[in-house]
């Protein structure tokens, strides 16, 4: 008995295709596909968030000092003229990070092994390069989803059945987060 469907395709094509639809799956909370598809992805899915659930609470928050461009009343930065030369003015300001302990550090490079990278483009934006912001899933996962599924042991997908797609008759179905 195989281990995995093959879904018609050579081994890169399959796996970039599930990292994909995986990737937008998390992102987005619910997408459309086929039904073999559907359950090929919730295996690499609830895996994932298995992970992120096991790893949410481990970290170590600390305190470290960091430069910050100077910024005037409009956002700008503040410049000052030294030796005949135009320089930024930086300022020492003390933040507070999440540092990863060394088994949740292992376990987001887990899953940014399967995850793409994702660039969220505003609305009003769209077009401009500078509106973008590319969001951390990872990160995500960790923060929104752990604890949201904390209390359950698995299942955390769910598939719907929609109808049967026109022009090949495959079953399309909605696979959701639960």
């Amino acid at each position: 008995m195989a281990k995995y469907r093959k879904l018609g395709r050579t081994s890169n094509q399959r796996k970039a295709l599930l990292r994909n639809q995986v990737t937008q799956l998390l992102y987005h909370g619910k997408i459309r596909t086929t039904e073999a598809k559907a359950k090929e992805i919730r295996k690499i899915a609830e895996g994932l968030i298995a992970l992120g659930v096991k790893e949410k609470d481990n970290f170590e928050v600390v305190k470290v000092q960091a430069k910050v461009a100077k910024k005037d009343a409009e956002g700008k930065r503040v410049k000052e003229v030294v030796d005949g030369k135009k320089v930024t003015v930086y300022e020492t300001v003390e933040k507070e990070i999440k540092k990863d302990l060394p088994s949740r550090l292992h376990a987001r490079r887990q899953m940014l092994k399967v995850l793409y990278p994702v660039t969220e483009v505003p609305a009003e934006g769209k077009g401009r390069k500078a509106n973008t912001k590319k969001i951390d899933l990872a990160q995500k996962i960790f923060d929104e989803y752990a604890p949201k599924y904390a209390e359950r042991n698995g299942g955390y997908t769910r598939i719907v059945k929609i109808a049967q797609r026109k022009g090949d008759a495959a079953l399309e179905v909605i696979i959701e987060l639960v």
